[in-house]
């Protein structure tokens, strides 16, 4: 893996971990192919779509008692023939600054036009 990739693909994560703190969703959506696909950690729930994924993070900006989640990469693994990478971390959700839920996840991101994208998560619920 070229440290080029690993440190962009880390810097985008870091962005979307923003994004999420911030409710930004015009942050998020250019971090997301058009096709995203995302199955959630409790109920393996599927959001498909960069739209449908924008839909469930509004709502869950307008949350009364709003979760945010942080994502930390602990492994990133590029490959030598496509232009994709695989990501492997650990994500948390807090409420006003304690965590009630954690537990692990991959991503997998493609480069696209210059930019690494987020193109599908896979959320397991530990805690």
């Amino acid at each position: 893996m070229t440290a080029t990739a690993d440190l962009a693909i880390r810097m985008a994560r870091a962005a979307f971990n923003r994004a999420l703190a911030e409710g930004d969703l015009n942050a998020i959506g250019p971090l997301l192919t058009m096709n995203v696909v995302m199955m959630t950690g409790t109920d393996s729930a599927i959001i498909a779509g960069r739209k449908a994924q924008l839909l469930a993070w509004k709502r869950e900006f307008a949350a009364k008692e709003r979760m945010i989640y942080s994502r930390t990469p602990d492994r990133i693994i590029a490959s030598p023939v496509e232009p994709i990478a695989m990501e492997h971390g650990h994500w948390t959700g807090m409420v006003r600054g304690t965590t009630v839920a954690s537990g692990a996840y991959s991503a997998k991101w493609r480069h696209v036009g210059g930019d690494w994208l987020i193109e599908a998560e896979l959320y397991l619920t530990m805690a």
